[in-house]
């Protein structure tokens, strides 16, 4: 099935609202309002979320020392914030819809700012995980609660494609020099300092949003308290047996009480949600060939980031016996090439379609793990530098037709919750991504050196590889240019 025309709204970043249309609410920008400190409010609020994980992932080893856990225990300080992220991101796009999402927003702000203090303080593993999930609550808020004040502030397309590139941009640039940052805070400080940074930011950023105008949108979806529950069941779910089971067996009974739970959660969600005239998620959006590639795309794309970087730390430090410092150095092949592909994602995209920038995209992802499962690329610096280089290709060449895919099928008015789709499917990736890397680690934890944790590492590139090749595949089954259409609107993809 063709792509429809893609010119019905320019492309929004991962973290659209649950459900505010292009034309947002708030159409007119109150006279008076400064927007570039209305930009620079929400890009701070983006900032925290995508530094926060990404900069907490080679301090990992350091964590782990520090606080004398486990593989297991590491995956858990991971995806317990990711699961929370992903399972709340609809519901509190929706919420801002209801309520008004500068409301939300300082409320997210707040409560993150105050929980990255509480885990700086965190005693041990445990209050860490907790700490976490309490951030991941204030994080949901914050991202689609931006997107819609943005939306009601830049009201012309162009000038909201170009405040969606600087979005954009901040995001990419934040993810890929968030290793960097996090290694030399480490060094220099401890892991907990990664928290405390956050601190000034998310100050700094509360004590703005007073000259920040209020959003609504004009139509407030209706609370959908059963799909919540049962999306938080099925993804908490799945993540305990895939992190637990290798440890504890696949037999022991909170495996088989979370293996029923999900087995259960899942038809029940969709029977809900197929009823509901405004349902959590929209399975109609499914019907379409290219929205599911581009949901289950970015599901891979994610599930190998989240999967590297994890690895990625382990391997510099508890293997290599490298500073965190040292490791994020390590990362700056990937960095660069996630900094440098996604302005060129954007222009493919919009001179092309999506589907060329997809199949780069999963090429060199799947080409990247290749060299490390099957030329032990890890043994070989050039080799190295080379697969790093490819995931970074990878990486940076997918957000942007992602981003274009999902919206380009749906009505103008479900273009947010559409981007609110593909957003939760890019953290349940990531968090997916983390417990079954860290499931193949924790089953036969190495001891004896670089030969032995390449050995047990091998099986965590070819998932890897597995990830590559399915966005690969799903580009070239599902996604199709358009015939007889418009041709991509230069102006949103070239900034998404």
């Amino acid at each position: 099935m063709p792509l429809p025309q893609s010119d019905a709204a320019p492309a929004q970043p991962a973290t659209a609202p649950a459900s505010a249309p292009p034309s947002a609410p708030g159409a007119t920008a109150p006279p008076g309002i400064r927007r570039p400190l209305v930009l620079a409010v929400c890009c701070a609020s983006l900032f925290l979320v995508s530094l926060d994980n990404t900069a907490l992932n080679v301090a990992l080893p350091a964590v782990q020392r520090d606080l004398h856990t486990s593989v297991t225990g590491l995956q858990w300080t991971v995806d317990a914030y990711l699961i929370v992220l992903a399972a709340l991101l609809l519901f509190s796009g929706a919420l801002g819809d209801r309520i008004g999402h500068r409301r939300v927003f300082r409320t997210g702000l707040a409560l993150f700012t105050a929980s990255s203090l509480l885990c700086s303080l965190a005693p041990d593993a445990g209050w860490l995980i907790a700490f976490r999930i309490v951030q991941a609550v204030g994080g949901s808020m914050l991202n689609p609660a931006a997107m819609a004040l943005l939306t009601g502030v830049f009201t012309g397309r162009r000038e909201r494609a170009r405040a969606i590139g600087v979005w954009s941009t901040v995001q990419g640039v934040t993810m890929a020099v968030g290793p960097l940052i996090g290694g030399v805070l480490t060094d220099a400080a401890g892991w907990r300092w990664i928290f405390l940074l956050n601190l000034p930011v998310g100050l700094l950023a509360l004590a703005l949003t007073g000259r920040v105008p209020e959003a609504r949108a004009r139509h407030a979806r209706r609370p959908d308290p059963a799909g919540q529950v049962l999306v938080m069941v099925l993804l908490a779910a799945l993540v305990y047996v895939i992190i637990q089971a290798p440890v504890t067996g696949w037999t022991a009974p909170p495996v088989l009480a979370c293996t029923g739970a999900a087995l259960l959660a899942l038809p029940a969600l969709l029977r809900i949600e197929g009823r509901r005239h405004e349902p959590l998620i929209e399975l109609r959006f499914f019907r379409q060939p290219w929205f599911t590639a581009a949901v289950l795309g970015a599901v891979l794309a994610f599930a190998a980031m989240g999967g590297f970087l994890f690895l990625a730390a382990l391997y510099w430090q508890n293997v290599r016996h490298l500073s965190a410092g040292e490791a994020g150095l390590r990362l700056l092949p990937m960095a660069v090439m996630t900094i440098v592909c996604p302005p060129l994602a954007g222009r493919l995209t919009a001179a092309y379609g999506p589907r060329p920038p997809l199949l780069a995209a999963g090429a060199a992802t799947a080409l990247s793990g290749l060299l490390c499962a099957a030329f032990h690329a890890e043994a070989h610096g050039p080799l190295l530098i080379t697969a790093y280089a490819l995931f970074g290709i990878g990486f940076g060449l997918i957000n942007a037709p992602i981003t274009h895919t999902a919206i380009s099928g749906v009505p103008r008015e479900q273009v947010g919750v559409a981007s609110a789709l593909t957003a939760t499917s890019r953290q349940v990736g990531n968090a997916l991504g983390v417990a079954a890397i860290g499931a193949v680690l924790a089953v036969d934890a190495p001891a004896g050196g670089t030969a032995a944790f390449l050995r047990v590492a091998r099986p965590a590139w070819w998932i890897i590889t597995a990830c590559g090749a399915g966005v690969l595949l799903l580009a070239w089954l599902l996604v199709r240019p358009p015939t007889g259409a418009a041709r991509p609107d230069r102006t949103a993809a070239s900034t998404a």
